[in-house]
């Protein structure tokens, strides 16, 4: 018989779709994201109930590290539109937000989608090289063209946005596989 404590695993990341009640931690997850755009803790209510088959959390022993919020567009209902992707920094570089994106796109809710899109700025490196890694895992054309240019946003000091497009969707996120590498 042994004297040493036993070994407990550490929790395991997993992804599921936001509740209600997450959106509070979605909101201050968001604010530790710079430079991502701050919407508010009611902005995050909605995501949370009316979007949540297009939305995901990713948790580890109950607390929120990633948070991927997306829509179906009402003219493409064939697109899934990403709106934020949200990664605590201390589990950056595990893939956590693929894993997010594949699981949004194993649902239901994404069975008819064909194609991703998002709005990414020239800077943000490591949103550019997410949605890449996904095209090819898609095996799937990535386009970018102009969207948003910076005078679009007024006063407020933004870069511009460029639309990213991946299509056709196939792959494992098409069957319901999920990425495991998180």
């Amino acid at each position: 018989m042994s004297d040493s404590p036993p070994i407990i695993a550490p929790p395991a990341l997993s992804c599921r779709a936001p509740q209600q009640s997450d959106a509070s931690a979605i909101h201050a997850l968001v604010a530790a994201c710079e430079p991502l755009d701050l919407n508010s803790i009611y902005a995050y209510l909605l995501l949370c109930t009316d979007f949540a088959g297009t939305c995901a959390v990713a948790t580890e022993g109950g607390k929120i590290l990633g948070f991927v919020s997306g829509y179906l567009k009402p003219a493409e209902p064939a697109t899934l539109f990403i709106w934020q992707v949200a990664v605590s920094p201390s589990t950056r570089g595990r893939g956590l937000a693929k894993a997010m994106l594949n699981e949004i796109l194993s649902r239901p809710a994404c069975q008819r989608v064909t194609q991703l899109e998002a709005t990414v700025s020239p800077t943000n490196k490591p949103s550019r090289n997410l949605f890449e890694s996904l095209a090819r895992e898609q095996q799937a054309a990535c386009s970018w063209s102009p969207l948003f240019h910076a005078a679009d946003f007024g006063n407020e000091l933004h870069e511009e946005e460029q639309l990213l497009r991946i299509s056709p969707l196939r792959g494992p996120a098409r069957n319901g596989g999920k990425d495991e590498n998180y």
